[in-house]
């Protein structure tokens, strides 16, 4: 194996570590202190133990090189010029300090692997918001290196001016210093992490001498040239003066802050290189806060340095002195033995308020200074450099946007993104040709302040979502401390620029319907999922408070389906009058041995839930074990559902090899459907079954045309129906389930051609009046209808070929005792209980003439509709046998369209009111 030992360097442990990577014959491993165990390590040389060494950051010090960027030494006294000592940087300290604290809780709560901000608000807010604000956050950091470089290009055509040596024009000159900048820069991030850590190491030193040096200067006494240029070492009357602001026309403190702020946003360029880190969970909280702590101070003790030393407006005239008694006004140049009161009148070229290279000037040292701006902003520049593919990686391989999928590639041990830097190259190419620092600040203070808005929304919305799952080991944080950070950001975005923070949300908001509409195949356990549970307890149980109320009543579906996938002419009709207003739930009863059964559909539940997910079939599924069909949704029908959230409605495919069928499926059949009626358990359960009646016309067709016939059957209630008609027979007041179904049918896309033809029965000699009421009761039930048919000669009996088909059906399974001795019929009565006998036969004979003749009608009326929804004959156990209840059906649904067969408990689903 390859054990590793960590060496923290005494003198340089606050800026990285030392990983040894070790390979011993022997396999020992090593994990100790350098300092501690420097004799074990000696005796590893006599296994002759290969070391080899490996660079790694705390991420602190990236922080704290992208914090200490441009703004620093090139802007930090214009902005004190115009706003003041310290106000813009405890605004900008606020809302840095509270999204690194929610960062430092969101990276605690969990390994972190790469992606940075991107990574943490993905597998947080799920991959909606994630998805989005990791495109702008990469465009940010893309941007960033554009600002940087700029901000590098303009020191560069300073001194350039002061040496006369000028290429074309200021602006030009930017373009072309800034694009040979920006091409050795990604040649170094190319080369990869070890190169670009050996930068920062260098470019930090530099750094911190130059801020070293700046700070001498403040105390070195000046000279004459310099207090022309507005500098007078440490003065109260400077600093009283400079402490308020003194915004110039045009500037104001929210456009100042948006020029000031991108300095705070190196904050997350820790965690931007998660995947690069050793230990994030333990680093990023460390080295984000301790970052923004130090270079708080540091900002600060500048601020306050240059703005007690320098004046804002000065002429650079050494000549410029006061007059013999003149007025000083207040001026503390003036107190001082200085007139620059023409600045008030005509542009001058230097103070706080003209001369971006003040820091300079005051310095012990110029060059150091020089030296200190190139510093800070080409390892700004590096770090973002690096940043923004690394994030912009991470958001590819989570193919959120498969567009992207190209940018995912990593090349080399370390995996680099060497698409994503040709891409950063482009962006930032394209900002430097803008050429003007103070108009790319504000867009990149823009897209980061929406990443920090996000941040402290995931740390705010994770706590609020209260998941087990959620527990930080960084416990310095509070919910509503990052809420009220979220808002901040949210609300300085807008005050800086209106029209750009629309923008920004608008992209966002695209970006997040896109995914949304996309459902990529990704589960974080992101709080939202949380969040979403918790409100669907809390509505599920606030719903079992309020009483049921006829008006809200909706159809709640069990649906014998089997598989889902395995009936779905059943499941497509059922889901067209619950999609988005009612519960569906596909169950599947598993008959045999428990212990296979069980087995069985714990294998298959996780697919079949999968399955209508996939098909967008707003639908649960559901099984259950039992011994028997019957026992299996008898157990459905007690224990399905939550609360108020419970199946009020059964359907049921019609049994189409009922003839065949072994005796004792169809009495499970039967009595799983008649069980409904009379059970006090499950009254309020109504009932409904569909049958395909065409399927019963192709007795006489072949092979092929039969599959045929049974696709287009399985399929017909995906496709949109053609214009024409839902025929109503409404023949019992069953509450009005018959009515209720057929009209949210219509409602939706796929029925909305068809129209409600209702028939119902009535008396011959009052077919007018009855349609009238008729029409008059479906009014106030607010159904619309295209024509209602009020059936007079329902109650006649059939014709005599009709009759011999019903008899030709049920023959076979006819006992006919009567024509037999008493002895021989008790006998088979007891043999064969399941037979249909005479007398039963004799005291139904009047429902059976009603099935039949109603077939008669239906043919009559009907044969053409697309769909005929049909009260269902009642059944009641002991009353009917099974098979002669089974030819019912068969014979009443023959030759017909589709047929929904509908039976409700009469208790109301309508009312007349509003």
């Amino acid at each position: 194996g390859r054990p590793s030992f960590t060496l923290a360097l005494p003198s340089f442990s606050s800026v990285y570590k030392l990983k040894l990577s070790i390979k011993c014959s022997s396999g020992l491993r090593v994990n100790k202190a350098w300092a501690q165990h420097y004799e074990e390590l000696r005796v590893l040389s006599h296994y002759h133990c290969p070391v080899s060494f490996q660079y790694h950051f705390y991420p602190q010090v990236r922080c704290m090189l992208n914090i200490w960027g441009v703004m620093l030494f090139i802007r930090l006294s214009w902005i004190v010029g115009e706003a003041g000592i310290v106000l813009i940087i405890l605004l900008s300290t606020m809302v840095t300090s509270i999204t690194g604290l929610s960062t430092s809780a969101i990276a605690t709560n969990g390994f972190v692997r790469g992606g940075g901000a991107y990574y943490l608000i993905s597998r947080s807010l799920g991959p909606e918001f994630g998805g989005s604000i990791g495109l702008i956050f990469a465009f940010a950091n893309a941007v960033a290196v554009a600002m940087y470089v700029v901000g590098f290009a303009e020191t560069v055509v300073d001194l350039l001016k002061e040496s006369d040596s000028m290429m074309v024009d200021p602006t030009n000159d930017i373009r072309i210093i800034g694009s040979i900048t920006v091409v050795i820069l990604l040649g170094i991030s190319v080369a990869g992490m070890e190169w670009e850590a050996k930068a920062q190491v260098i470019l930090l030193v530099i750094l911190l001498i130059a801020i070293a040096n700046f700070f001498i200067g403040t105390v070195i006494p000046s000279n004459n040239e310099k207090k022309s240029r507005g500098f007078f070492n440490y003065q109260a009357s400077i600093f009283a003066e400079n402490f308020g602001p003194r915004f110039t026309k045009g500037e104001g403190f929210f456009s100042v802050f948006a020029i000031f702020f991108p300095a705070a946003t190196g904050i997350l360029a820790g965690a931007n290189i998660s995947g690069d880190l050793e230990d994030p969970q333990d680093a990023i909280p460390r080295g984000t806060m301790l970052a923004i702590f130090i270079t708080t101070v540091a900002y600060l003790a500048v601020a306050i340095c240059v703005g007690a030393c320098v004046v804002r407006d000065a002429t650079g005239n050494m000549n410029d002195t006061i007059i013999s008694g003149m007025n000083c006004n207040g001026s503390a140049a003036c107190g001082l033995g200085y007139d620059f009161s023409r600045c008030r009148h005509e542009p001058c070229q230097y103070g706080l308020m003209n001369n971006f290279q003040v820091m300079s000037m005051v310095s012990g040292f110029g060059p150091l200074i020089t030296a200190g701006i190139f510093s800070a902003t080409l390892s700004s520049a590096l770090a973002s450099l690096v940043s923004a593919p690394k994030v912009f990686q991470a958001l590819c391989k989570d193919n959120i946007y498969k567009a992207l999928q190209f940018f995912a590639k990593g090349y080399g041990k370390n995996n680099e993104p060497l698409r994503g830097y040709i891409l950063t190259f482009l962006i930032a190419m394209a900002f430097i040709l803008i050429a003007e620092l103070n108009t790319i600040a504000p867009i990149i203070s823009n897209f980061f302040l929406a990443s920090y808005a996000l941040i402290n929304f995931s740390c705010f919305h994770a706590s609020y979502a209260k998941s087990p799952g959620w527990r930080p080991a960084y416990g310095i944080y509070n919910m509503w401390v990052s809420l009220f950070g979220a808002v901040l950001c949210c609300a300085v975005m807008f005050v800086i620029n209106w029209w750009a923070a629309v923008i920004t949300y608008v992209i966002e908001f695209f970006l997040y319907v896109y995914v949304t509409y996309k459902k990529p195949d990704v589960n974080w356990g992101s709080s939202t999922q949380a969040l979403s549970y918790v409100s669907a307890l809390d509505n599920a149980l606030e719903l079992t408070t309020v009483e049921d109320h006829v008006k809200n009543f909706r159809p709640q579906c069990i649906v014998l389906t089997g598989g889902p996938m395995t009936r779905p002419a059943l499941l497509d009709i059922t889901h067209a009058f619950t999609k988005n207003s009612g519960l569906c739930i596909c169950c599947e009863v598993f008959v045999g041995p428990r212990k296979l059964c069980v087995k069985e559909m714990n294998g298959g539940m996780a697919k079949k839930q999968a399955w209508l997910i996939k098909n967008k079939i707003k639908a649960f599924y559901a099984a259950v074990a039992a011994d028997c069909f019957r026992d299996g949704v008898r157990s459905l029908l007690q224990a399905s559902g939550l609360g108020r959230m419970k199946p009020n409605t059964l359907v049921i495919g019609y049994k189409k090899n009922w003839r065949k069928a072994p005796l004792t499926e169809i009495e499970n059949y039967t009595c799983s459907f008649i069980l409904l009626l009379p059970s006090e358990a499950n009254r309020c359960i109504n009932s409904s079954f569909i049958s395909d009646g065409s399927i019963n016309t192709i007795q006489s067709m072949h092979v092929g045309e039969f599959n045929q016939k049974l696709v287009e059957a399985s399929t017909q209630f995906k496709k949109k129906q053609e214009k024409g008609t839902i025929d109503v027979w409404w023949l019992f007041d069953d509450g009005g389930l018959t009515l209720l179904i057929p009209y949210i049918l219509t409602l939706r896309k796929k029925w909305k051609d068809c129209k409600l033809r209702i028939y119902v029965g009535g008396k011959i000699n009052r077919i007018e009046e009855e349609k009238i009421a008729m029409a008059s009761l479906l009014s106030k039930f607010r159904i619309k209808f295209a024509d209602i048919h009020i059936i007079g000669d329902i109650n006649i009996k059939p014709n005599k070929e009709s009759w011999k088909v019903f008899e030709e059906m049920i023959e076979p399974y006819r006992l006919h005792e009567s024509c037999k001795d008493l002895t021989t019929a008790e006998k088979l009565k007891r043999e064969t209980p399941w037979k249909i006998t005479d007398a039963e036969l004799e005291a139904v004979k009047e429902k059976s003439y009603r099935q039949v003749r109603l077939n008669e009608l239906l043919q009559e009326h009907s044969r053409a509709a697309n769909l005929i929804v049909l009260s269902l004959p009642v059944a009641r156990k002991g009353s009917i046998s099974d098979l002669l209840y089974m030819a019912w059906l068969e014979i009443l649904t023959k030759n017909l369209p589709p047929v929904l067969l509908v039976r409700g408990n009469h208790k109301n689903v309508l009312t007349f009111y509003s």
